[in-house]
């Protein structure tokens, strides 16, 4: 059984005894001192907290210890039910709420659940206030409730609205989806994907809609994270119908992969890419990304005479860069689009009505859409060190070694040559350096990590 606490949210393995898994005991305990957490640094007069959850086997059980533990706080809980990530970002702001808790482990197996922590703008908490949610969790500094104020439950369901929402922007162009009379294929992976996608594709004037897995009972159907080697079956259905495109959700919905015409993937890294090309066309500015995604971005950007800006990892991290930058798109290279005119969360609605338009102006096929992007291939490996081993001060020489080319040191190492790159990352977890890079074919992204880390290897010893 696995508990992971972090500043992010806590997630772990549903069962085990306390301490050693997601049980209901740890679940009060988390949920309580993020209550408390809310109830002293609250930015607004509101008592209401959004609940929402994806289809995981364990969701109902989850759903209704955390709504009992929000209310036993005192807090009056909105639960939307089967929401997607995005669609409970959207509630808490539309409700004007002071949080919200998403029970989802995102991409990760049936047995895992999780608790993502919500501001009152429906972001997620800081590095800071993660942290102050886990000293209070620690120390188990909160008072319940007494009888006469112990909150309140209503149900709402959101997806008819976060869909309107989605509607309602003005670079998404129905009329223009509508005639171009697209068939689509579709992966929800068993969860809420399989609700609200098929309605909003239907909203968006798509009448030929191929469904795969769209049952929202927890059950997946393969590995839910949206990567090639799980997605065999819409590769062969998009050729088999024929499909114009294929879409890709994971279990919350916040990542989105796209399949070609042809049945190829289109590459989790252009999911961006595509979206901020028709974004930039449209209204030109600044973009986002953190440091381990794809450069194609900032060539696109740059196409457009915009500056692009790398973050640290983490969705935070790039959404207080975009709040910094003004930037106009931005997200993450694994599908995530995050759309300021929306909100500033990662979302597959967004994203799916965005690229629906983009293809329909563009008049092309998915294929040749892509093809038409810098072509870049990124590399994942890792350097295993001893624990005796001080990681801090092999990136610290790393930097220095490369101190003549472009060296950014907000998260890790990342190193910037002229044709490539390579981002070096501790985990949090073991003695590990996570190696990421990239270059225009996949043998030079490897081999210009595995430069690196034996650069590394010897720094080491």
């Amino acid at each position: 059984m696995t508990l992971i606490k972090s500043i992010s949210g806590i997630r772990g393995t549903i069962g085990g005894q306390v301490g050693d898994g997601l049980n209901p005991l740890d679940t009060v305990k988390f949920v309580s001192a993020y209550a408390a957490f809310i109830r002293d640094n609250k930015k607004n007069d509101s008592n209401k907290i959004v609940v929402g959850r994806d289809a995981r086997i364990s969701g109902k059980m989850m759903e209704q210890i955390v709504t009992g533990a929000l209310m036993g706080m005192g807090f009056d809980v909105v639960n939307i039910g089967l929401a997607t990530t995005p669609t409970t970002e959207v509630a808490v702001a539309m409700e004007h709420a002071c949080g919200g808790i998403i029970l989802t482990a995102s991409h990760n197996p049936k047995q895992w659940n999780a608790l993502k922590l919500l501001n009152e703008k429906g972001e997620f908490l800081n590095a800071k206030e993660g942290e102050k949610v886990l000293q209070i969790a620690e120390s188990e500094d909160f008072t319940f409730a007494e009888v006469d104020h112990i909150g309140s439950l209503i149900e709402k369901d959101y997806t008819d609205k976060h869909i309107q929402a989605v509607l309602d922007l003005k670079l998404v162009d129905v009329d223009a989806i509508k005639a171009a009379d697209f068939e689509v294929s579709i992966d929800c992976v068993n969860s809420v994907g399989g609700i609200v996608i098929p309605k909003l594709l239907k909203a968006l004037g798509v009448n030929k809609i191929n469904e795969l897995y769209c049952t929202p009972n927890g059950h997946f159907p393969h590995n839910p994270e949206p990567l090639p080697e799980h997605l065999t079956d819409i590769f062969a259905k998009v050729k088999e119908t024929p499909s114009d495109v294929g879409f890709v959700v994971d279990p919350d919905v916040d990542r989105l992969a796209i399949v070609c015409e042809n049945g190829e993937f289109f590459g989790e890294e252009y999911t961006l890419v595509a979206v901020a090309d028709y974004i930039l066309k449209h209204t030109p500015g600044n973009t986002v990304s953190n440091l381990s995604s794809s450069r194609a971005l900032r060539d696109v950007t740059r196409k457009y005479g915009c500056e692009y800006n790398a973050s640290a990892v983490g969705e935070v991290n790039v959404t207080t860069k975009m709040k910094g930058t003004n930037a106009v798109i931005g997200g993450e290279g694994n599908g995530g689009v995050i759309y300021p005119a929306s909100h500033y969360g990662r979302d597959s609605l967004v994203g799916i009505a965005l690229f629906l338009s983009h293809l329909a102006h563009e008049k092309k096929k998915v294929s040749e859409i892509r093809a038409s992007y810098p072509e870049y291939f990124i590399a994942k490996q890792k350097v295993e060190l001893t624990p005796s081993i001080d990681v801090d001060a092999v990136l610290k020489a790393v930097k220095e070694k490369y101190s003549q080319y472009d060296v950014t040191d907000i998260d890790g190492v990342k190193i910037d040559f002229p044709d490539k790159w390579v981002h070096l990352r501790k985990s949090n977890t073991e003695p590990i350096i996570r190696v990421y890079s990239e270059a225009h074919s996949m043998k030079e992204a490897e081999n210009i990590g595995a430069e690196v880390m034996a650069v590394i290897k010897q720094l080491a010893k």
